[in-house]
């Protein structure tokens, strides 16, 4: 008793331990589910799947909503937490952390049923590092499936379609070749979104059948086991004769083409005591008389195994759903049978649908790309289509039928050959797929701009640019490295450069335009060894050897203009355009004006010694060698000051006889003047000092004149 007591505590121990150890695993302390109106925890729901702990819950909608509350771990450090971008969900609500708490967000996933490996990656970083997080996912989810048949008579020979009635048929696992061997032979295709059921009697009586199918997406059992075995189809059918005796032959598949029109192929009949050797048959599609020839039936030898070697010559076509066929003796019938006589498999048509884009039939194809390929034809359901060095990822669901096959195919990133050959079986088709390597426009982040500071990315430039100094050299150089990633490939850029030299006042000076621009990836390129490099630039480009008039000759505020665009002949009519604008920027000007000061009020030494005004005075002249200051933030505006210094002629234009005032002087003189631009004649506000030659003294003074710029 104590023993077994010891044991159950032993057993309830290493339970609360594993509970606790699966909570506090990872990065999280707990996470909720909420997929419709129920919740799913790693505490309540979670199973240990393929080495791994999966939180598990039901779904009845392919997309369903799922809001996930995310618990961190108290004791990691977590700075910054974001969820990984999948093409299996859609986010809703980004992830957003509540309450200093908890995190939370909202997805709603993509066709669970046809989804492996379903997961959650976060990204998150912790004690200065990053790292990844993976949360897997188990979803399941109840499918049913139901057989009403209308009776249950089968005739050997023929073949009867049931539908099945299913909760969810894309969950539904099956195959489309017959079993074989059996009491009743069946098989299950697709059909208009339903699955359909074909029967085959092959012995009289009652026969039993079960159909044991699988789902895609499993459920769990009562025992709470995950299972993906669906409750089997149990059917008991009364199995009888036909009116005539049905004969099977060994070639379920007969092509028509002229060869066995005319020489024929050779099949096993089963015997009957009343079939004739060395006579033809006739083999039409109706018992009574006056039908279409079919196919002829010449009976050869008679086998060891109990059936006949045969000649067949197909006429017609025909399939085993459109009924059977009648062997006849002239126009009475004698034996029925089955069989498909098919066109031979021919392509009429191929196309491909790359990723983001509509079914084309342009047979191009890139490196490293997945793609889904149609065939288009006759006889495509006995075809066993190979494409040469492309693996071949199609699944169960794409489409498969006589007339339309389709594939998912992957081109391998290092694929060596330029045209992929297509055989069936291993007989060439005279098809090909052309490998080209890909040629997107990149923005242009792997171009730099040096103007005598460091280099800039091109891409990056936003608005003028206002440069102080003299140009010496305009140098565009390629960063080739950055064109092609092992993820993402671009292949040769090609581009047109076209230059604009403009004056201070918007004058074109000179305008050039440089063509045939090719820049190829570098070796970095997984690419790299198959680019044709004939044709590819690896040198700068200085744009100065393309200028009549060089940047360092060029005036203040004169302005470049660069414009940089890919060759759109080359994309089908896309790619990318930048233009940049570099302006000669000044922060002063040094000129020298003349000006016609008038009433000027002057402040100087009287005779008594005293500090004074003087009288206003008449129109002066100055001459004044003087700066001028440029707005920082405004292209070739001035600021409304002036600071210089030169010669003042005061009461210049005063001629009369006792004009005392009269006099030279030499003067430090700041002016304040409207900005606008152009304008000859201004008014400007004088204020200054200086020192009378005439009078030998010093002097202020204030007062408004008349400017005339030279």
């Amino acid at each position: 008793m104590y023993r077994k007591l010891c044991g159950t505590l032993t057993v309830l121990l290493f339970i609360s331990f594993f509970q606790l150890f699966a909570q506090q695993t990872g990065i999280f302390k707990k996470v909720e589910l909420k997929v419709d109106t129920s919740i799913y925890t790693t505490s309540q729901n979670l199973l240990h799947i393929n080495n791994e702990d999966q939180i598990c819950f039901f779904y009845n909608d392919e997309n369903e909503v799922c809001e996930v509350t995310l618990y961190p771990n108290p004791s990691l450090q977590i700075k910054e937490i974001n969820l990984v971008p999948s093409g299996d969900f859609e986010v809703l609500d980004s992830l957003a952390f509540f309450n200093n708490s908890y995190y939370k967000f909202k997805i709603r996933f993509k066709g669970l049923t046809q989804t492996d490996f379903l997961k959650f990656i976060f990204s998150y970083q912790s004690n200065s590092e990053k790292h990844l997080f993976e949360l897997p996912l188990f979803p399941y989810t109840n499918t049913k499936v139901h057989y009403y048949p209308a009776d249950n008579e089968l005739f050997i020979g023929e073949e009867k379609v049931f539908e099945l009635i299913t909760t969810n048929p894309q969950n539904i696992r099956y195959s489309l070749e017959w079993t074989n061997g059996n009491d009743i032979d069946y098989r299950i295709n697709e059909k208009n979104g339903n699955l359909m059921l074909h029967l085959l009697p092959n012995k009289l009586g009652n026969r039993n059948i079960s159909i044991q199918l699988q789902s895609k997406k499993p459920f769990i059992d009562s025992n709470d086991s995950v299972t993906y075995n669906i409750s089997p189809i149990i059917h008991s059918f009364i199995v009888k004769t036909s009116r005539l005796r049905f004969l099977n032959i060994d070639k379920k598949e007969i092509t028509l083409d002229n060869l066995t029109k005319t020489e024929g192929i050779e099949v096993q009949l089963d015997n009957n005591y009343t079939l004739q050797l060395n006579k033809t048959y006739r083999i039409e599609d109706q018992e009574e008389p006056g039908g279409p020839l079919i196919a002829e039936l010449f009976t050869k030898s008679q086998l060891t195994n109990n059936r006949v070697l045969c000649i067949l010559r197909p006429y017609n076509f025909h399939r085993n759903s459109e009924g059977y066929l009648y062997i006849k003796d002239g126009d009475d019938a004698k034996f029925i049978t089955n069989f498909n006589i098919t066109p031979k498999t021919t392509i009429s048509k191929i196309s491909i649908l790359h990723e983001g884009s509509d079914w084309s039939t342009n047979l191009n194809i890139y490196p490293g790309e997945t793609i889904d390929l149609k065939i288009e034809g006759e006889g495509l359901h006995k075809a066993l289509f190979i494409f040469e060095d492309l693996e071949d990822i199609s699944k169960d669901t794409l489409l498969r039928g006589e007339n339309t096959l389709q594939y998912k195919l992957k081109v391998p990133l290092d694929i060596s050959k330029k045209k992929i050959a297509i055989y069936n079986y291993s007989e060439p088709t005279g098809q090909f797929l052309n490998i080209k390597e890909y040629q997107k426009p990149r923005d242009f982040d792997f171009i730099f701009i040096d103007y005598g500071d460091l280099a800039r990315r091109f891409s990056g430039i936003r608005g003028p640019i206002l440069y102080e100094k003299v140009i010496k050299d305009f140098v565009l150089t390629f960063n080739s490295k950055l064109i092609d990633q092992p993820d993402n490939l671009y292949g040769k850029q090609y581009l047109t450069i076209d230059l604009q030299v403009m004056g201070k006042n918007g004058e074109l000076i000179e305008m050039r335009t440089i063509n045939n621009i090719v820049v190829c990836p570098d070796d970095n390129s997984p690419r790299f060894n198959y680019y044709d490099q004939t044709n590819c630039r690896i040198e700068d480009i200085n744009l100065n050897k393309y200028l009549r008039r060089k940047t360092y000759d060029l005036d203040e505020w004169s302005r470049i203009l660069i414009t940089v665009k890919h060759d759109k002949d080359k994309y089908g009519g896309s790619g990318y355009q930048k233009e940049i604008e570099l302006v000669l920027k000044r922060n002063y000007k040094f000129d020298v004006d003349v000006s016609f000061p008038a009433g000027l009020i002057t402040i100087s030494k009287q005779d008594d010694g005293q500090m004074g005004f003087g009288s206003l005075s008449g129109i002066s002249m100055a001459m004044i060698a003087q700066f001028s200051f440029y707005h920082p933030e405004k292209i070739a505006k001035y600021r409304p000051y002036k600071v210089g210094a030169g010669f003042l002629a005061f009461n210049a234009f005063n001629f009369s006889d006792d004009n005392s005032s009269r006099d030279v002087g030499i003067v430090i003189l700041g002016s304040l003047y409207p900005t606008r631009r152009d304008v000859k004649l201004t008014f400007p506000l004088f204020v200054g000092g200086g020192y009378f030659l005439k009078d030998q003294k010093w002097f202020f003074l204030i007062g408004p004149g008349i400017r005339v710029n030279l």
